[in-house]
């Protein structure tokens, strides 16, 4: 299990670009995929990007495809420490929420549902206004 810390929510007005980071610490080897969700007041969680960290594939849903870009750096040669990026581009109102990365062991990174990751950061908000 890896510890996750989310970094890069703000403000920015629609039309701007943001980045969220998220360094994961820890035992790495075993973060085969990482996503990004986020989550509306009141509303359940969905995925807006997904990372198989062994293959670099990168998957969205079609609400934010060609906008939001997700990318991996590692930053330690040990493995211990890596970052995921969530580059946000064009950004509406509709995107304001609450920013969360999960990592877990799915090696396809096709599982889309919560239960597939055992570890969450704390989440960062993004707020865009008109």
């Amino acid at each position: 299990q890896v510890q996750l810390v989310e970094s890069g929510g703000g403000s920015v007005q629609a039309g701007g670009s943001l980045r969220l980071s998220c360094v994961a610490i820890g035992y790495t080897d075993t973060m085969n995929c990482v996503t990004w969700f986020r989550q509306y007041e009141g509303k359940e969680r969905e995925w807006v990007a997904a990372l198989a960290t062994r293959t670099g594939r990168a998957d969205y849903p079609d609400s934010v495809k060609g906008r939001f870009t997700v990318s991996q750096d590692n930053i330690s040669p040990d493995n211990t420490k890596s970052v995921v990026y969530l580059q946000m581009n064009d950004l509406t109102p509709a995107d304001s929420a609450v920013y969360t990365c999960a990592a877990g062991a799915d090696y396809s990174c096709t599982l889309r549902r919560e239960f597939a990751f055992n570890s969450w950061g704390q989440g960062t908000k993004v707020t865009v206004s008109s």
